[in-house]
């Protein structure tokens, strides 16, 4: 198991949050720490992290825009960096000098049904996609199974140093194609 990193005290993380779907509970400060935790683990001290936390139709039609798919998803993530190239992030090797920035949008209407589902807080479960969105922007991919494996393995690690318990590998109540969903992540 790898240690969550501290903040740094030279860290210049900086966190915003836009919040565009009401009905969800949620503590922007606990969300921010997440953020800024994932940041210092793999060594990133520069950054501004913009979360957009969007229902169902928003994230459809952004998922259609970019992705070319036209269903509702759970997280989208945009490396909006002059050097967006992460290599150096996923092989920890190089220091990252530059300021990075990262625009992530994240469905808190499919995470309040699959919270439900899966028997979590959506809190939680929006937290996962954060991680998971930030994680796509540092360099993981979950396109083949051991990829997949390891930043799943990861996401849980992180989530649950940081409080939110066991998220991603957890057991659900029901299968998530009975939900009518189409999910990318589970």
């Amino acid at each position: 198991m790898t240690i969550m990193v501290p903040v740094k005290q030279g860290q210049d993380i900086v966190v915003q949050i836009a919040k565009n779907f009401k009905d969800i509970d949620l503590n922007p400060a606990k969300l921010k720490k997440l953020v800024k935790a994932v940041c210092s683990r793999f060594k990133l001290s520069k950054a501004t992290v913009s979360i957009a936390i969007v229902g169902d139709a928003e994230i459809r039609k952004l998922n259609k825009q970019f992705l070319n798919r036209n269903c509702p998803t759970d997280c989208l993530s945009f490396d909006l960096s002059d050097d967006a190239d992460t290599s150096a992030i996923s092989d920890l090797r190089i220091p990252i000098e530059n300021r990075k920035l990262f625009e992530l949008v994240v469905n808190a209407e499919m995470a309040v049904k699959e919270a439900s589902l899966r028997g979590h807080s959506s809190e939680a479960e929006l937290a996962l996609y954060i991680t998971h969105s930030l994680l796509h922007n540092l360099g993981f991919d979950d396109s083949q199974q051991a990829k997949a494996k390891k930043m799943h393995q990861t996401e849980d690690e992180i989530l649950q140093q940081l409080g939110f318990r066991l998220v991603y590998n957890k057991k659900s109540k029901q299968s998530i194609a009975d939900s009518g969903y189409k999910k990318t992540m589970r």
